[in-house]
């Protein structure tokens, strides 16, 4: 019998195959470490020069963006810490809808100014106090910052939304902001409600067709499907809609029965019995006075034929939540089973027609004067990646649009916002005494990442940037930024770059937040991972086929 050391301490505790680290250079360093990598990755792709990322998932799909949402939600990150990160990002997404890149970026750029104060000596509690200290100041500096006038807007005056847009589709789309904003602005304004807080993102769709480029991109008011319509009619002009969810079919009978036919008369007669039942309910529909036939289900051959003696259009939607839009396009009710429609039910549309753009034939539904509930962004781009990329885009912007009605003031961008709290949180940590003061000062100095990064994304010298910047701002003119197009620093009100107040005000909160999440933690315990055979090995004994 060999000799077995008994395990004592944290071993005799946890089961074995258990991790733990603890201690400040474990722990806490090896977590800022973490959030750093995964903020250098997101940063490089911050702001309209940003760098594309190509990512590929486990499913092998590529994803080719610079929207740091998408990147880090592809990234399988498995570090505990990073993944803090990532959800503050994804909070911000689904907060805003951008500013996603801020986030991660700043709250890295945080982390590592934190890893600099412990290497110094301090306590990561005196740094947590701290940087609260600071970013609540940052948050009333930040309502300072706020152009006078800008609370009321009107969220129908195309010019209005487009200068509180353009800023956050340039910077997924460089260069073709004009064009996408047109779009974007003239969609949101069509779909807006009464009330424009109650505005649904989902009420702006996307169409993606591959071929020509963005400049033949359009917007149609209604729906466009992909696929073509199932009989032979391609176009009808105001007519009303019957929606059945259930598919357009002769039905089995739920319950099994026999039926004995003695002679040959009576074996024709049971097949027109089929037939006419199938006659009758199309021809009561037709009578309705509805034109179009959509079904979620598959459409039988019998049904068809005489839908095509009543000249009535058959659409098939499989998708169900598709299906749903088109009901609130056209403002029909869906009907479960195969049953004459009463008046109530049935919708309306101005023209449904089958067009073919870019070699796919699509249906268009069309709905101009109808409650437009409902707007279709036509996309056009030369590959898939583009048009995955144009459509964060438009999601941003349409996002964007869904903060400005809930709250459009609107602060400087470009960096000018940035640079002035830096400059006044540098004010405000004199100010201090204590060991905040230093952690106030390194938070000041974390919002020099983003004038920095833009500046090196767009290939200029970041150092001279940011010191004509403090310059600038030194002597009063608050709304100094950098224009990225001439590689200079402007006022921003000249160059129409605003950033929304909500945008940043959420990222800088859910960022602090993250980081001091992350400086909280001391000690990282990690039992053995669950049993079972790996995903990725391959299963022992068996050939190649």
């Amino acid at each position: 019998m060999g000799f077995s050391m008994q395990p004592y301490g944290m071993q005799s505790m946890l089961k074995e195959g258990h991790k733990h680290l603890s201690g400040l250079d474990e722990a806490v360093l090896k977590n800022i470490d973490a959030c750093k990598q995964l903020s250098a990755i997101t940063r490089t792709s911050l702001g309209p020069n940003g760098m594309n990322k190509m990512v590929i998932n486990h499913l092998d799909k590529l994803f080719v963006t610079n929207d740091a949402a998408t990147i880090v939600n592809e990234l399988e990150v498995q570090h505990p810490a990073a993944k803090i990160l990532v959800l503050a990002g994804k909070a911000q997404q689904e907060e805003i809808g951008d500013g996603a890149n801020l986030t991660i970026s700043f709250a890295g750029e945080m982390l590592q100014n934190a890893d600099e104060l412990i290497r110094m000596g301090l306590h990561p509690s005196e740094i947590i106090s701290g940087y609260n200290k600071a970013i609540n100041k940052a948050i009333e500096i930040l309502s300072e910052l706020v152009e006078p006038g800008s609370e009321n807007m009107d969220v129908r005056n195309k010019e209005q939304v487009i200068c509180r847009m353009k800023a956050a589709v340039a910077s997924k789309q460089f260069g073709q902001e004009d064009i996408l904003c047109n779009l974007i602005a003239d969609a949101c304004i069509q779909v807006c409600p009464k009330n424009p807080v109650n505005f649904n993102v989902d009420n702006v769709r996307v169409a993606k067709l591959v071929g020509g480029g963005l400049i033949n991109s359009s917007i149609v008011r209604g729906m466009v499907l992909k696929g073509d319509t199932v009989g032979t009619i391609k176009r009808v002009e105001k007519a009303k809609v019957a929606v059945f969810a259930g598919g357009v079919d002769t039905s089995a009978t739920e319950t099994k029965g026999t039926v004995l036919i003695h002679s040959a008369e009576q074996l024709e007669n049971y097949a027109k019995t089929e037939e006419a039942k199938v006659e009758e309910l199309i021809k009561a529909v037709a009578e309705t006075g509805a034109k179009v036939i959509v079904s979620g289900a598959a459409v039988g051959e019998m049904a068809l034929h005489f839908c095509e003696r009543y000249k009535l259009m058959v659409l098939k939607i499989s998708s169900k939540f598709e299906l749903r839009r088109f009901c609130r396009t056209t403002g029909a009710v869906a009907i479960l089973k195969l049953s004459p429609p009463s008046p109530d039910d049935l919708g309306c549309v101005d023209s449904i027609s089958v067009e073919e753009i870019g070699g796919a034939r699509v249906t268009i539904v069309r709905n101009e004067e109808g409650g437009n509930s409902v707007c279709t962004v036509v996309l056009r781009g030369s590959t898939d990646s583009i048009l995955d990329d144009l459509e964060r885009a438009v999601d941003d912007g349409v996002n964007t649009y869904k903060a400005m009605c809930r709250d459009s003031r609107i602060i400087p961008g470009g960096a000018a916002t940035e640079i002035e709290l830096a400059k006044r949180l540098r004010e405000f940590s004199f100010k201090e005494t204590g060991l905040d003061q230093y952690a106030i000062a390194k938070f000041a100095e974390s919002f020099e990442m983003i004038p920095k990064t833009l500046a090196e994304n767009a290939g200029l010298n970041a150092m001279e940037i940011i010191s004509s910047l403090y310059a600038e701002h030194a002597s009063g003119n608050t709304k100094v930024g950098i224009d990225l197009e001439e590689g200079v620093f402007k006022d921003v009100s000249t160059t129409n770059i605003w950033d929304l107040y909500v945008t940043k005000f959420f990222a800088l909160k859910y960022a602090a937040d993250a980081a001091c999440t992350v400086l909280r933690v001391d000690q990282i315990i990690m039992a053995k991972p669950a049993g079972g055979p790996r995903r990725d090995a391959a299963p022992g004994g068996m050939d190649e086929d």
